[in-house]
């Protein structure tokens, strides 16, 4: 499943994902890495590297790192990362749609919060070609469980909705009967071995990246709420102020990787 291609999409959330958006824990990265038995110096791909949430880490263990995504202000915010962090990543634009040339063989390919975005039976076709025969599969996500600390996160859904938040095509698609879920299209590709690791956090949060969270979102950019921003942010911020006095809160997610082997 995926909409119709938009390598612009993410172009007004570029610096509100970079900021508000949940990383991944190191100790999670090197779980996978070690899972997959990745070694100093192997090559991997972050493909939908975004703001190089993975494609950083993954250089830090010393992996040979090339990290794609199509919207030029995420190939400059993961550049910016790198460098910051003093490690070396071969930033490229591109998409699965569109990937580089010359890049490749890999033993891991990851995908941040982005393989729903894809032709998804596609591109799995295209890295059976492009990963190597020890090679993996990452596909990294978050959840939020239903408990009474995320609170905050249902009200940001709920204003969100009025906004058109649940227009989202890959919501509406999860919603659709006869949907299927990654498992269910890794278990009939060449990576049919497929097994999960997660890791739970507790963090503070306050209403301030609440609001920035809401912003990274595709569905409630500020390119798409356009002359409605103000208003959204208003509204959410009312929201939030009848949960907490003080404006803030606890967020608890669960930090998944789905690795998927040969």
């Amino acid at each position: 499943m995926s909409e119709t291609f938009n390598p612009r999409r993410f172009r007004s959330t570029v610096p509100f994902y970079a900021r508000y958006r949940l990383g991944y824990p190191d100790s999670l990265i090197a779980r996978v890495a070690e899972f997959v038995g990745l070694r100093t110096g192997d090559a991997v791909m972050d493909l939908g590297c975004g703001p190089g949430f993975l494609a950083v880490p993954f250089a830090k263990l010393g992996m040979s790192v090339v990290a794609v995504d199509p919207e030029p202000g995420m190939v400059n915010a993961c550049r910016e990362a790198s460098a910051e962090a003093g490690v070396r990543v071969d930033v490229r634009q591109g998409s699965s749609f569109a990937l580089p040339d010359g890049v490749g063989p890999f033993r891991l390919v990851t995908m941040g919060r982005s393989f729903h975005w894809m032709d998804r039976e596609a591109t799995l076709k295209t890295l059976d070609r492009m990963v190597t025969r020890d090679g993996a599969l990452a596909f990294f996500n978050d959840e939020h469980p239903r408990t009474a600390e995320n609170t905050w996160r249902r009200k940001l859904e709920e204003v969100a909705g009025g906004y058109g938040r649940h227009d989202a095509a890959h919501v509406r698609e999860r919603r659709r009967e006869g949907h299927r879920t990654v498992h269910s299209l890794l278990l009939e590709s060449a990576f049919a071995r497929v097994s999960g690791l997660s890791e739970f956090v507790r963090r503070e949060i306050t209403a301030d990246e609440i609001v920035g969270r809401a912003f990274s979102l595709s569905a409630t950019s500020p390119q798409v709420l356009g002359e409605r921003a103000p208003a959204f942010e208003a509204e959410m911020r009312k929201a939030l102020a009848e949960l907490s006095v003080d404006g803030r809160f606890v967020e608890i997610a669960e930090l998944s990787a789905l690795v998927a082997r040969r």
